[in-house]
């Protein structure tokens, strides 16, 4: 494998992060950093690894110390799970979210108007 397979494959890995979670950077490691607690650990772990490999094969001498099944495998983790990431129903799923959020809390303010009206005399 070389230096070229490794920076497409992280650029690859980038794109999918910007593309399923809306995360922005100037390259992989600063969209993983962004991504923080969106991503699962073994994700996060394998593009940290997959940025780390693309950086070490710029330099040719660091190249060869560069474990390229370990590289495949993690290319592949953050590929089948970033491509199983639908962004229509992340955001439907957050907006559901917080209009449930909002009607709980309309619902319990009603409870507590009644309740003081109770309370007060007036019903």
């Amino acid at each position: 494998m070389s230096a070229v397979a490794i920076q497409q494959m992280a650029d690859r890995v980038a794109q999918l992060l910007e593309e399923r979670l809306g995360l922005s950077g100037r390259d992989l490691a600063a969209r993983v950093a962004k991504g923080g607690r969106l991503l699962p650990r073994k994700v996060r772990e394998g593009a940290e690894f997959l940025s780390v490999a693309a950086e070490r094969a710029q330099s040719p001498k660091l190249l060869t110390q560069i474990d390229m099944t370990a590289v495949a495998e993690a290319y592949d983790v953050c590929v089948r799970h970033l491509t199983a990431i639908d962004p229509a129903a992340r955001r439907r799923d957050t907006v559901a979210g917080m209009v449930g959020f909002v009607g709980y809390g309309l619902v319990f303010l009603a409870i507590a108007i009644i309740a003081v009206l109770v309370w007060r005399g007036f019903l």
